[in-house]
């Protein structure tokens, strides 16, 4: 019989703790269990392995990620929504590094693509407001994807060594990707 309180739910927010304390790579379903104080075995109850932990793990960040996306991004356009979308990624990939490390890689089951299509969507939502031609979008897509993935990976890791203010930096790569962006808008047809 499961233990009371303890649900598919409670193992996956414990295993998101875990992450973002340790690393991703670091989550077992032996430290999770000592996280919520039962035996390891009690928890597959409520998860079959440790890949299906993982994949929950998934989920759950990018739902939260997601959210945050179109939270931050909701009744902006153009370079307002694309500052927003930003700052809101930074901070959930600064503010939970190991959650979002779960994202990386995992590509299975219907609960994380949805979730996953969410993030994506609010990403496309915040390109339509540079109307970027329908035969560019995926490439402006994976690019505003990966260079904030990429920022905040770097600042995760302490990988900013300069004298320069890494909020200065992050605020002049959104000028950077907005002067692209604008520069790669379909332009009105000349008359």
């Amino acid at each position: 019989m499961p233990r009371a309180g303890l649900d598919r739910a409670t193992v996956v927010a414990a295993a998101a703790e875990l992450a973002d304390e340790r690393g991703f790579g670091q989550v077992t379903m032996r430290l999770v269990a000592e996280r919520l104080g039962v035996r390891t075995p009690s928890l597959y109850k409520h998860i079959d392995s440790l890949a299906e932990l993982h994949q929950n793990l998934a989920t759950l960040a990018a739902t939260e990620l997601g959210d945050a996306l179109r939270d931050a991004t909701q009744g902006y356009a153009g370079r307002d929504a694309l500052a927003a979308a930003a700052r809101a990624m930074r901070s959930y990939l600064t503010g939970h590094p190991g959650r979002y490390a779960a994202t990386i890689g995992i590509f299975t089951g219907p609960e994380l693509g949805a979730a996953s299509a969410r993030v994506i969507e609010s990403l496309g939502a915040v390109l339509r407001g540079y109307r970027i031609a329908p035969a560019d979008r995926t490439h402006a897509l994976r690019t505003l994807r990966s260079t904030l993935h990429g920022f905040a990976t770097i600042q995760n890791a302490a990988g900013f060594q300069w004298n320069a203010d890494t909020d200065q930096s992050f605020e002049w790569l959104i000028d950077f990707l907005d002067r692209g962006l604008s520069q790669k808008s379909l332009s009105p047809k000349p008359i």
